[in-house]
């Protein structure tokens, strides 16, 4: 990238990516502590890159969508067979795409939708960082015109687009919801996806293609590396498309010190044994420190609306809610919690993680309920849904029905009590015939649930709406 903010930065930024061998400049106690900031810093950045390399990378994997620049979109919802993105949306039908602007702007172009069927464009940085959306809790259910430019872009404004939305990083990722309203519905969420356009900037404007521009250092993924010192070898390739912001300056510096973000390939075969041995535990750490921060939040119902967003609200968010000087640990609990999840504005998600008792969740011995009492059904603008989810793996379970989830949309089919409460069962049995409209099916042993709220209103925004606990019940 290419930044003209000031002749500091730039000379900073020269020295980082001109470190010199990190062998013969680090200890093996700097090495630990250099490690641990690396893992948590750029734990965001390393599965973000699984994403990219499954998706566009590589053309054999299953999950392959398409090169970059493409908009893909699948009229289906997904099922346990994708295993790509932890923690996956059953309520919307996907489009997905990563963009390349380094040579140019894209313009994403919006058809008019009908005003009660909610969607949206996130769009994600290489930070993970929630830096945009378009879509009908921001611009609208009306057709327009958007185009995502880097931080230094300088060029006019075409006709008819109707904003310019600056990306931090040289790629950046987007996932495209359209809500479902039933089983009946795919045709016109397929109709819908079809309307939708992504193009770079000089196929909007009809114009020469500029020349493109390789891309270097791009490992092959290997599943399992995210939670060793071989993430690594994923940050040191994806630091190479972001500049730091002023405050990771030194940071990005101390990385270097490791050789992550220099120009060499990062290998933890250049160090000696000791120093090595230093790097592993510090990636250890690291990631034992993500999930103590979890561990320690697991309760908090408000927990998403604080670990998700754009860079200045997770900044702030880190700050007056936790505690913290940087925002690196909160938005690497968020990447592993449930990548890609939404802005509190979007959505919120309460998640399911122990029972009102305080215990793990676990359908291989118990039964559990979850019942909104009449008249306090989650208060949303769109609409919401309670999504089960394997333990071990933080992905959807078979199950007899295919029933990943429950939602405000299968309204007419649920038994309510003659109180006008709703109880929902989550357990590996069904609750009985007369119920099973109410049953979500649970795995066999350890389990999750989310409660997704899209489009959130003020009450839950600000906690006065606080979502009922899971009740064991057996």
């Amino acid at each position: 990238m290419k930044r003209t903010a000031s002749l500091i930065p730039i000379l900073v930024s020269i020295l980082l990516y001109t470190a010199c061998a990190p062998q013969a400049e680090v200890t093996p106690d700097e090495a630990r502590e250099i490690a641990r900031e690396a893992y948590i810093y750029g734990f965001p950045m390393v599965v973000n890159y699984k994403t990219m390399y499954l998706y566009v990378l590589n053309e054999q994997s299953p999950e392959y969508k398409g090169p970059f620049n493409f908009l893909g979109c699948d009229a289906r919802l997904l099922t346990p067979e994708d295993k790509t993105v932890v923690t996956p949306n059953a309520d919307t039908p996907y489009c997905m795409f990563w963009a390349d602007i380094r040579n140019e702007p894209v313009v994403i172009s919006l058809p008019e939708m009908e005003p009660d069927r909610f969607y949206h464009f996130q769009l994600i940085d290489l930070n993970t960082h929630n830096f945009a959306y378009l879509g009908t809790l921001t611009t609208g259910n009306g057709a327009g015109s958007y185009m995502i430019t880097g931080e230094d872009f300088q060029g006019s404004i075409p006709e008819g687009v109707d904003q310019v939305i600056p990306c931090e990083t040289d790629l950046f990722f987007c996932v495209v919801r359209t809500q479902l309203m039933d089983d009946q519905d795919l045709a016109n969420v397929e109709r819908i996806q079809g309307a939708y356009k992504l193009e770079p900037l000089s196929e909007y404007l009809g114009t020469e293609i500029p020349d493109f521009q390789p891309m270097d250092k791009l490992p092959a993924w290997n599943e399992g590396d995210q939670f060793t010192a071989n993430a690594f070898i994923y940050l040191d390739a994806m630091l190479d498309y972001t500049d730091p912001v002023s405050e990771e300056i030194m940071l990005r510096r101390r990385l270097a010190r490791l050789g992550i973000g220099d120009k060499e390939v990062f290998s933890l075969e250049q160090f000696d044994e000791e120093v090595r041995t230093a790097i592993e535990e510090g990636a250890r750490l690291g990631f034992e420190e993500i999930e103590t921060f979890l561990a320690e939040n697991s309760t908090d119902p408000l927990m998403s609306g604080k670990i998700f967003g754009t860079r200045e609200y997770l900044d702030n968010s880190a700050r007056s809610n936790f505690g913290h000087q940087d925002l690196f640990l909160i938005r690497a609990a968020a990447a592993h919690m449930g990548l890609y999840g939404n802005s509190a504005d979007e959505a919120m998600y309460p998640t399911y993680l122990v029972d009102s008792d305080g215990n793990p969740l676990n359908a291989a011995t118990n039964s559990y309920t979850l019942t909104f009492e009449s008249g306090n059904l989650p208060p949303v603008e769109s609409f919401w849904s309670v999504t089960m989810y394997d333990a071990p793996t933080q992905l959807f379970i078979h199950n007899p029905l295919d029933r990943y989830l429950l939602n405000s949309n299968m309204d007419e089919n649920f038994v309510y009590g003659e109180d006008g409460s709703l109880t929902l069962y989550l357990g590996k049995e069904s609750p009985g015939e007369e119920l099973e409209t109410n049953w979500l099916p649970a795995p066999d042993g350890p389990f999750y649930a989310v409660l997704r709220l899209y489009g959130p209103k003020d009450e839950v925004l600000n906690g006065e709406w606080r979502n009922p606990p899971l009740v064991k019940v057996n």
